[in-house]
């Protein structure tokens, strides 16, 4: 087959032990960042079988009616990028292993390294050292503290395993199914949303994005946290009120915040305001950009792309796909 990997970066991908599993395929790899339909068009004209690299290029009906060769687009996790009415209607597999159960263990590491970061200051820290400065001030412990998870999914769920190890007191606040599991980890539960904003020293939001999920956190939930608390989003940033988090530590309610995730993505404008803010620590979306993450993901990926390959597709997320092709095979 022939197969295209869009926006792989830094050429990681054909350096994976799992890469071994598209030996015998005809396979591109395009290493920047494309989103003009027209460019993408030609890229794409020829591929059979296409792979995303979570959320990075948007697959829409105008470029899907463009090219007619695609049968398959395989990739891990959610997908909201896709447009996938328009992928059934083209005959186009989409094939996402969702892993149930299985945790972004590289996410949740990058939440617990941004809480420290961004408690103990540790970027200004370092670049203050850099610039001849032998310490710039007192960071925060986070022993005795209050963690509240929002989200307590399988992500939350870990990152709320790391504070208990540090000692922190752990609330969640999340769907009525999502507490009972939150409660059975031992876990305390928030009296309501309000109390869960007031009385939280760290909120980690850890939450797909979906349409009863945009926009979950607002202005007044901003600012109703403490002035010394932290506000950390490796999820999507559009969980929270477009502009609200900057007129939040404009206002002093949080006093921090540390983010992996953005509005607009790729982030280049270095005069972004969070980028600006001394009391922000920001990472470009970095969360599951690990070797050993990338290992695991694209394994999936590639099972998904040989399983098409032998005539037995795996984890179509469109299965009325198989209707519209049967349709075409019948009318031929």
């Amino acid at each position: 087959m022939k197969i295209t990997i869009l926006d792989d970066y830094f050429d990681t991908v054909r350096t994976l032990p799992c890469f071994e599993k598209l030996a015998g395929h005809e396979v591109t790899i395009w290493n920047d960042q494309v989103q003009d339909i027209d460019a993408l068009a030609a890229r794409l004209r020829d591929t059979e079988a296409l792979v995303l690299i979570r959320e990075r290029t948007a697959i829409r009906e105008p470029l899907l009616e463009r090219l007619d060769a695609l049968r398959l687009i395989s990739q891990r996790s959610v997908y909201p990028h896709i447009d996938i009415e328009a992928c059934t209607r083209r005959g186009v597999i989409v094939a996402s292993n969702m892993h149930a159960g299985s945790p972004c263990y590289a996410a949740a590491e990058l939440t617990w390294g941004l809480i420290i970061a961004a408690m103990r200051r540790i970027p200004q820290q370092v670049a203050a050292l850099r610039s001849g400065t032998w310490q710039i001030g007192v960071g925060n412990s986070l022993r005795g503290k209050t963690l509240g998870i929002y989200g307590y999914g399988r992500i939350g769920a870990t990152v709320a395993g790391y504070g208990k190890a540090f000692g922190m007191n752990v609330v969640a606040w999340a769907r009525e199914v999502s507490l009972e599991r939150a409660q059975r980890d031992g876990c305390e539960v928030a009296r309501g949303k309000r109390d869960f904003f007031e009385s939280s020293d760290v909120i980690s939001l850890h939450m797909r994005l979906v349409k009863e999920t945009r926009e979950i956190v607002t202005r007044d939930d901003l600012a109703g946290m403490k002035p010394t608390a932290l506000l950390v989003n490796t999820s999507r940033a559009p969980l929270i009120e477009p502009g609200a988090l900057v007129e939040a530590l404009r206002a002093g309610r949080p006093g921090m915040a540390a983010v992996d995730v953005y509005e607009e993505e790729p982030l280049r404008d270095p005069d972004h305001p969070l980028l600006k803010m001394e009391n922000v620590v920001c990472t470009p979306h970095i969360g599951y950009v690990t070797r050993e993450e990338y290992d695991l993901q694209f394994a999936d990926i590639f099972d998904q792309i040989t399983a098409y390959a032998a005539g037995n597709p795996i984890n179509v997320v469109n299965p009325n796909v198989f209707k519209v092709l049967k349709g075409r095979s019948a009318s031929m």
